[in-house]
């Protein structure tokens, strides 16, 4: 690879990490080619983009990104085989990993980037396929805050017709 190959290399790599709040570095060695199709054909359909790249590719495209980002942390999960998981969902990867183990052993997380969080270790999975998207914590946040009106609507509902009985009871005796 040349030195200009690597350095468009490292602008692509860049540029898909900076324009994605969550990415997951993942270890997939030892899958068989079979295997690593059939991991791609996942991410394919569940809209996650997969890549492999050498460590320092990797280490060299996060460098130059503001220190706020909290890339450096990143950087010591960066040995051996990487292949990196980007997913406009913050949780599809951790889902697609969980589900393609329950038949693999691989691939292992090595870390997680979830907007400035970062998740480091295979056992942070669980907690990854937890997390709420965007659209799930809008709609439990709008479920809280109609939860008090449809209380109200129901009170004021059934008042109502408990005084409608009162009045029709009441207009029984007098007649």
């Amino acid at each position: 690879m040349t030195r200009e190959d690597k350095s468009a290399a490292i602008a692509e790599l860049k540029e898909d990490l900076s324009n994605s709040p969550f990415f997951y570095l993942t270890d997939s060695s030892t899958l068989t080619v079979a295997k690593i199709n059939k991991l791609r054909r996942l991410c394919f359909e569940k809209n996650i983009k997969i890549k492999v790249a050498k460590n320092t590719m990797i280490q060299k495209a996060l460098e130059d990104a503001p220190e706020s980002k909290g890339y450096q942390a990143l950087f010591d999960s960066l040995k051996g085989p990487t292949t990196i998981m980007i997913s406009s969902n913050p949780k599809a990867p951790a889902l697609l990993i969980e589900e393609f183990r329950k038949t693999e052993a691989r691939p292992l997380l090595k870390a997680a980037y979830i907007d400035s969080a970062v998740f480091v270790g295979d056992e942070q999975l669980a907690i990854l396929t937890k997390l709420k998207t965007k659209d799930e914590m809008v709609g439990e946040i709008i479920g809280l805050l109609q939860s008090p009106a449809r209380r109200l609507a129901a009170q004021i509902t059934a008042t109502g017709s408990k005084l409608a009985g009162i009045v029709k009871a009441l207009e029984e005796r007098g007649s």
